[in-house]
């Protein structure tokens, strides 16, 4: 039997992120991302959880020694979430200061999505689905039989 735990969101990739000044970079996600608080921890804080419609993420305060992709001058991953109006949201992110690096866009994937860069360099894709384009249409070569979701 699996246990349920409501602090931690059951099935799904829990990303944690990490700032230079949590504190600033909190409300700087809620104003350009449009992430709503749920809880923090710590003094300072120290950490936080944060949600954007489903998506959730942890976020939280930087320790000796750790950079962010800003000051270590690379990233090493995106996080992508899903938002209904993604001009929209664009044009929210662009007016907080967001780095847009990719303008709204639809993909040959089939995905209508921007690319922005957060206070700290961390690299976001803001999407929605915008037709229904199996793997092999576009050029994907398929591995296997998995199935993650419902079809």
């Amino acid at each position: 039997m699996t246990t349920k735990n409501r602090s931690v969101p059951a099935d799904t990739v829990l990303p944690h992120v990490v700032y230079q000044d949590l504190a600033a970079a909190i409300p700087w996600l809620e104003r350009a991302f449009g992430f709503q608080e749920h809880y923090r921890y710590g003094g300072g804080p120290s950490g936080a959880q944060m949600y954007a419609g489903k998506a959730v993420i942890m976020v939280r305060q930087a320790r000796d020694g750790e950079r962010t992709p800003r000051e270590a001058g690379f990233g090493t991953q995106s996080l992508t979430i899903f938002v209904e109006d993604v001009d929209g949201h664009c044009a929210r992110a662009k007016a907080a200061g967001a780095k847009i690096v990719e303008e709204p866009h639809e993909t040959e994937y089939g995905e209508y999505q921007y690319a922005a860069e957060d206070l700290d360099g961390h690299h976001w894709l803001f999407s929605r689905h915008a037709t229904d384009r199996a793997p092999e249409e576009w050029g994907a070569v398929v591995a296997g039989p998995v199935r993650l979701w419902a079809q």
